[in-house]
């Protein structure tokens, strides 16, 4: 009898434990459930340049309430919360003047009329010709246009819609002033309640005789530009369409998260895993090598009585840990290097178990940023580790406490006091042509996923091994540093100095972090 009340009295337990466990949502992305007719908000976000005929032309995001564009504002436009990942990466969220009523269309709406001179309308008809993207967000979802892959034949949202229309053959672009927005929604059916799954616009450009006439949003012939020259006048007008849709909440990022030619990834995954395979093979069998003829040798020798002088490896094995140069330098790279590491890591390990999700924007970025400075004592410990392993005399200068809390290491056999003189070496065995060749290999694994990163992304008688060992596992940074100065040749069209120092300021610093990860790699 007591067995059985035990067993009943846990099964409710269990059952009441698993119904509160269904109900749990990360913070951030949680879904919001509207009642039907209820107001939806549309925030607009910084104008940002697409990607036309696959050529960026410039990298400068644009507030949406940045005066010269003179779009439809509050009297005061309230920005919204945002984390330190979303700041960074640009955005800048606001209130708009759209009104949205969940599961109410309306035909046609009048935003407002505004005046704009011939200067301003010059910096928008540049702004056209450089694909500049507005981006509006509608219950955390980005308002998108409707692409299609012409590979696939898939339809897919691109993230943000025109301007205006570059690709007219105007002198200068129209700029689009009326908005068709869908809004997909996903009903509820047990609550009655209504949770947003898409948003798609529809931008058209239409010039308006008066202000009457743009309230009835009549489709003109006529196209609205700019005079560089004279006062414009614009009239903006929008119109919503509710569409109902299967797309459940949970899956609604789907349509955004386009993946152009799956094949070409399928090759790079299979480029990878055989340069890694070839990698490991070809060191493997240079160890093995190497060893089994000195154990041979050593193996023969036990024979003899004579003694015999060291060959092989064992020559410079008195002068493996000698005190390398500019060590403070070294020891700071190896430091930072791991703490880099260890916090890609664990952001990697994060974002696998989904906890970095899209509508939580900038969490990449904030997530980044807390793990790279609670791994700050993983740089204090290695490099005043290395530091004082080599006998630097100011080691108390490096991380004093963590020199304090762990040990150093002491090296495995005793340093020479006399350095062995280093025979010449052929071409290919010096410094930087070593260093040049061993980038290739690690390049070659990743240059295909590079291509899509710049897309959204940028000898055994040689004892001195340690500069050479950090240059030359980060060599690969070299190779991505060119490499991006190749696509920025070949693929953006920026005249603008600022986006061009913006680009390689990025570009370089993407440089630094992949020699500070392959070095920590290669230490670690």
């Amino acid at each position: 009898m007591l067995w059985s009340r035990s067993l009943a009295i846990s099964c409710i337990c269990l059952f009441l434990f698993s119904s509160h466990t269904f109900a749990f949502y990360l913070p951030g992305v949680a879904p919001h459930d509207y009642e039907h007719g209820a107001e939806v908000k549309l925030y607009v976000n910084s104008l940002t340049p697409l990607m036309g005929s696959h050529q960026l032309k410039s990298l400068i995001p644009y507030d949406y309430y940045y005066k010269p564009f003179h779009f439809c504002s509050p009297e005061e436009p309230q920005s919204q919360s945002e984390s330190l990942g979303s700041i960074l990466f640009g955005d800048r969220i606001f209130d708009s003047l759209y009104k949205l009523n969940m599961a109410e269309n309306t035909t046609c709406q009048y935003l407002c009329s505004v005046t704009v001179p011939g200067e301003d309308a010059a910096f928008i008809n540049a702004r056209i010709k450089e694909n500049y993207a507005i981006n509006w967000l509608i219950d955390g979802l980005p308002a998108a246009s409707r692409k299609r892959d012409l590979r696939t034949d898939t339809e897919f949202n691109s993230i943000g819609f025109e301007l205006g229309d570059s690709v007219a053959s105007f002198n200068n672009p129209p700029l689009h002033n009326h908005y068709d927005i869908e809004i997909q929604y996903h009903k509820q059916e047990s609550a009655n309640k209504y949770r947003v799954v898409g948003v798609i616009v529809s931008p058209t450009s239409n010039k308006y005789d008066s202000e009457e006439h743009a309230k009835t949003c009549e489709i003109t012939n006529e196209r609205l530009i700019l005079d560089e020259k004279n006062d414009n006048l614009v009239h903006y007008t929008y119109k919503v369409i509710w569409t109902p849709s299967n797309i459940a909440w949970a899956t609604r990022w789907d349509n955004y998260l386009h993946t152009f030619d799956p094949r070409i990834h399928w090759f790079s995954l299979v480029n990878s895993i055989v340069i890694v395979l070839f990698l490991t093979g070809m060191v493997a069998m240079i160890l093995l090598r190497a060893l089994h003829k000195d154990i041979s040798r050593y193996n023969q020798l036990e024979a003899q009585e004579d003694v015999q002088e060291d060959f092989g490896w064992k020559l410079v094995h008195g002068d493996i840990f000698r005190t390398p140069a500019n060590i403070m330098l070294l020891s700071v790279f190896l430091g930072n290097g791991s703490q880099l590491f260890c916090m890609t890591t664990v952001t990697l390990l994060f974002a696998v178990l989904g906890f970095l999700s899209p509508s939580n924007r900038g969490s990449l970025a904030t997530v980044m940023l807390i793990f790279y400075m609670l791994f700050a004592f993983v740089a204090g410990y290695v490099s005043a580790r290395i530091y004082k392993m080599f006998g630097g005399d100011a080691w108390k200068k490096n991380v004093f406490l963590t020199a304090f809390l762990f040990p150093t290491i002491e090296h495995p056999v005793r340093t020479n006091q006399i350095p062995r003189q280093i025979p010449d070496q052929v071409f290919y065995l010096r410094p930087i042509p070593s260093m040049l060749m061993g980038g290739v290999l690690p390049f070659g694994a990743i240059f295909i996923e590079l291509y899509f990163i710049m897309n959204s992304i940028w000898g055994s008688k040689d004892y001195h091994w340690s500069w050479r060992a950090f240059l030359t596992s980060g060599a690969s940074g070299f190779y991505i540093f060119v490499y991006s100065i190749m696509y920025f040749m070949t693929r953006l069209q920026i005249n603008s100095l600022t986006s061009a120092v913006i680009y390689f300021g990025w570009s370089g610093a993407l440089l630094v972090i992949s020699l500070a990860l392959h070095l920590s790699e290669r230490f670690l």
